[in-house]
């Protein structure tokens, strides 16, 4: 979806847009956890990870967020998991997790349904909540071993007909903030900012990027 916005708006975006990524090197896990979203290409790279075998089982979780309140029939993990269904991966192979609101619900609901004998687990999100998700792994499932994917999207790709350009750069620009105040209150690790990091964000804060702070 092709938006004019500065030059000076973009690249302070894809500032914020390489910051978020993590794609760590992956290896077979235990389970695959998909967050759900408005972004069904989480559920296909999902599918495709099962397909090459680096888990036996996926874990869809998700109820409904900021973007998919009227974009699903179901929630969002119901429709990830069809999803992943029509792509060829057997429902006997799939958990559902329908009543997480946040991407703090999302681990911690996981962690109670994936059972006591799970060693790695290999996360998948939006490619702009990898960081996101990473630190709050490590604070609140720090007992197994998480590796943090993502589909392999451009950032000019990200938007889509329900997320709109301005919505992503409001919710990279949200995250950001998060990286600086939840690990106060112990719902994240803490991360590093680079000063470049820090000069986008506030850049974009004062440009009205700020609805998701």
């Amino acid at each position: 979806m092709a938006v004019e916005l500065p030059t000076p708006v973009l690249q302070a975006a894809k500032t914020l847009w390489e910051y978020h990524h993590i794609y760590d090197p992956l290896a077979k896990a235990d389970l695959i956890i998909g967050l759900g979203s408005y972004d069904l290409r989480v559920a296909d790279h999902c599918a495709a990870l099962f397909h090459q075998g680096l888990a036996p089982r996926i874990l869809f979780t998700g109820k409904s967020g900021n973007w998919t309140g009227n974009l699903y029939e179901s929630s969002e993990a119901e429709a990830f998991a069809h999803r992943a269904v029509n792509l060829g991966v057997p429902a006997v192979s799939i958990l559902i997790e329908p009543h997480a609101t946040n991407i703090g619900e999302n681990i911690r609901f996981a962690r109670s349904m994936a059972g006591e004998h799970i060693q790695r687990v290999i996360m998948v999100t939006k490619p702009q909540t990898q960081r996101r998700v990473r630190a709050t792994a490590d604070a609140q499932w720090p007992e197994v071993t998480t590796l943090v994917t993502a589909p392999l999207t451009r950032f000019e790709d990200q938007p889509t007909t329900a997320y709109s350009l301005e919505g992503l750069i409001n919710e990279m620009v949200g995250d950001v903030h998060r990286m600086r105040i939840y690990p106060i209150k112990g719902y994240q690790t803490a991360q590093s900012i680079p000063v470049s990091v820090a000069d986008a964000f506030e850049f974009l804060v004062a440009k009205g990027y700020h609805h998701h702070l």
